[in-house]
Order: structure tokens, then C-alpha cells, then sequence
């Protein structure tokens, strides 16, 4: 059997992401990376009381996910991550360090249009874009939901052999 490295997360970023060459750069073939941290809390109980409890996880992001996902991605915005862990290594004055990420294989934007707005409505220059309907061509009688479902069409019997 092989082994298992997946992760999904959801939770809020921690900070901006910046244009400073940590958090937002492009590699050397032209590949954009993204560098953000998420905090994640979970409650749980203890005796009586419910107590919260609050982890940390660094996240990369690749490509070109993270190139369009760059203007969204402000403190405090809630995201769901779905990726693996890596585990990078290396040596410095002597001394061996170490630290597991999460590698983003897909990001969601999560929370509502009015996340970020002070006044809980709708700005249009907050949070993630506005998707309007597609137009219905002209002749097209739209049906209602409920009227697809009110009754068996007429051409099948009501009882179904199986």
C-alpha cells in the first residue's frame, strides 16, 4: 500500500500578502509563488468549559493560482486549502533546522460578499469578484424549479417495477 500526504484546511489568513520577494515572487523560469499563513481554530472541550484553540500553518501557493488569487488574499479573509505537507530542510550556523508546510495543490475564497465591507454590505471593490448570470437567448421560456418536480410526466406510471 502506498503511503497518504493530503491536507484541507480551512481558516483565516494571518496578514496580507505583500510584494515584498517573501511573501509574492516570481522564480527564475517565470513560475509566481505565493507565501501566506492561515490560522486555523478548533474548540474543544475540557471538563465544562469549551476552550479555543488556535494553530498556525504556512501555505504555499503555485503558478498561476497564485498569480490571480494575489489582489484577494488579505488579512483576515477565509480560505479552505487542499494540498500536501512538505518538509523543508536545511543547515545553518551549524545547526539543523527544519519546517513542514502545506503545499496548495486548489484555494477557495470562502465568507461572504460583505466580508471585508464595515458596514456588513456589498462593496464592489472587496473581496473576491462579481459573477453575473449568463443571458438566456431570446424565444427561451425559462421554467420554474417547482414545476419540474410536481408531478410524473404523464408517459411514465407512477409505480417503477424496481
Amino acid at each position: 500500500m502506498t503511503d497518504l500526504n493530503h491536507v484541507v484546511l480551512i481558516g483565516r489568513l494571518t496578514r496580507d500578502l505583500g510584494t515584498d520577494e517573501r511573501s509574492f515572487a516570481y522564480t527564475q523560469n517565470g513560475t509566481a509563488r505565493a507565501n501566506v499563513s492561515i490560522a486555523v481554530n478548533r474548540t474543544r472541550k475540557s471538563g465544562d468549559q469549551w476552550i479555543d484553540e488556535v494553530s498556525y500553518f504556512d501555505v504555499t501557493i503555485w503558478g498561476r493560482t497564485a498569480e490571480n488569487l494575489k489582489p484577494y488574499l488579505t488579512k483576515g479573509k477565509q480560505i479552505a486549502v487542499d494540498g500536501y505537507l512538505k518538509q523543508d530542510r536545511w543547515e545553518k550556523d551549524g545547526m539543523k533546522n527544519s519546517k513542514v508546510v502545506v503545499v496548495a495543490d486548489s484555494v477557495q475564497l470562502l465568507g461572504g460578499r460583505g466580508e471585508s465591507s464595515s458596514d456588513g454590505g456589498y462593496s464592489p471593490n472587496s473581496g473576491a469578484p462579481r459573477f453575473q448570470p449568463r443571458p438566456q437567448p431570446q424565444g427561451y421560456q425559462s421554467q420554474g424549479a417547482d414545476s419540474s418536480y410536481a408531478e410524473p410526466s404523464e408517459g411514465f406510471p407512477e409505480d417503477i417495477p424496481f
